[in-house]
């Protein structure tokens, strides 16, 4: 059969449209398969411009509760974009759905080989788990005597269920023969482990308070007393704290004006709340949380047995909600400059970045996230 020239060229045409439709649809294919073959496990915001250029912090997430996976991707995004650190930001995830944010899994938080090249640790963890080769990378960082921050439930990161661990010692209220761990984690780095909530939890809220002789300190730079404010409720801790610890930010206890409402992020607690809490008539045996106010943010040298000296601060003031506060950011990104050595600004930016919507601070059942299904790739930085 002859074929006329506009046929030829028509069927000619048509050959080569449908094999770059195929392999169009195979690239696509392939990058698809790829993404879920390698799911993006942490991110990383690089610093290009500032003081901080150079410097690596990685950020550790993963509590069930005050939604430090979205506090510390807004406290990474800040510090890259605003001061030139390099951020690492890692996440609990289950190893069966890799990539899937899941705070309520206890057991794994990838990417903590990252801490052998940082040169500060930020821990916003609570009761977790890890396995060993996780939990060596955190026990060579603080044996080198690095410094760290300590985030709210920090105080009691670890809870080891296995009596036959080599890690029981780092343990929330550890009791056992190893003497210089007592209580743990939280008491020996940090200066405090869990004790009690000293506030009524999502009724009363925290505002910060420069403490007596701090107001020098270069971690106050540019916050005064009332700049700080969170909707958590202060911590308990056990006066005076250890060692060299040195208070810098005191809880002051707030009563809510509004009404408590569960949908609200603040729940019902704003930062122009005024009421001092006192005494609350119905428990009088509780006494006035505000006399003495607890110290919600201070610092403290620590040192493991056989290990170098290193600098912590320590701050129970910092869930996702509180870092809607710009003088919590404020405190942390000072806090950075501090432990880092490096001058503190006078009044360092601690804008946010991005959109910040987060959720309000809540214990939920797996379902929960599961439902939401948040990815590590959604903290990638556009």
């Amino acid at each position: 059969m002859k074929l006329s020239t506009a046929t030829f060229f028509l069927l000619i045409f048509c050959l080569f449209s449908c094999q770059s439709t195929q392999e169009s649809s195979s690239d696509s294919a392939q990058k698809d398969a790829g993404s879920k073959a390698d799911p993006v496990l942490w991110v990383s915001y690089t610093g290009t411009e500032g003081p901080g250029v150079g410097k690596h912090i990685v950020l550790v997430s993963g509590d069930e509760e005050y939604r430090s996976e979205e506090a510390l991707p807004q406290l990474g995004k800040i510090l890259a974009t605003q001061h030139g650190f390099t951020c690492t930001v890692l996440f609990a995830q289950d190893p069966a759905e890799l990539g899937k944010v899941d705070p309520n899994y206890v057991n794994n938080i990838p990417g903590l080989e990252a801490l052998a090249e940082a040169d500060l640790m930020v821990m916003f963890t609570r009761f977790r788990e890890l396995p060993d080769d996780q939990m060596m990378h955190i026990q060579n960082y603080l044996m080198g005597g690095k410094p760290v921050i300590g985030i709210r439930t920090a105080t009691h990161a670890f809870n080891i269920l296995d009596s036959g661990s080599k890690w029981l010692h780092y343990s929330n209220g550890y009791k056992g023969p190893n003497e210089a761990w007592t209580d743990g984690f939280g008491r020996l780095v940090l200066g405090e482990k869990w004790i009690s909530h000293h506030g009524h939890h999502k009724h009363q809220s925290t505002r910060g308070i420069v403490a007596e002789g701090a107001d020098t300190h270069p971690i106050t730079n540019g916050i005064e007393s009332g700049d700080i404010w969170g909707p958590t409720d202060v911590y308990g801790v056990r006066l005076p704290l250890p060692d060299d610890s040195q208070p810098i930010i005191l809880g002051q206890v707030i009563n809510r004006a509004g009404e408590f409402d569960e949908n609200d992020p603040l729940f019902g607690m704003r930062p122009t709340d005024s009421e001092i809490a006192g005494v609350d008539p119905e428990e009088p045996e509780d006494g006035n949380p505000n006399e003495p106010m607890m110290p919600v943010a201070w610092t403290k040298s620590y040192q493991l047995p056989g290990g170098q000296s290193g600098k912590a601060f320590a701050a129970t003031i910092g869930a996702a909600t509180d870092m809607l506060s710009e003088g919590v950011r404020r405190m942390y990104v000072n806090a950075v400059f501090w432990l880092l050595e490096m001058d503190v600004p006078e009044k360092a930016s601690a804008e946010v970045v991005g959109p910040y919507n987060p959720r309000p601070y809540s214990f939920h059942k797996d379902k929960h996230f599961d439902d939401l299904n948040m990815q590590v790739s959604d903290h990638l930085m556009e």
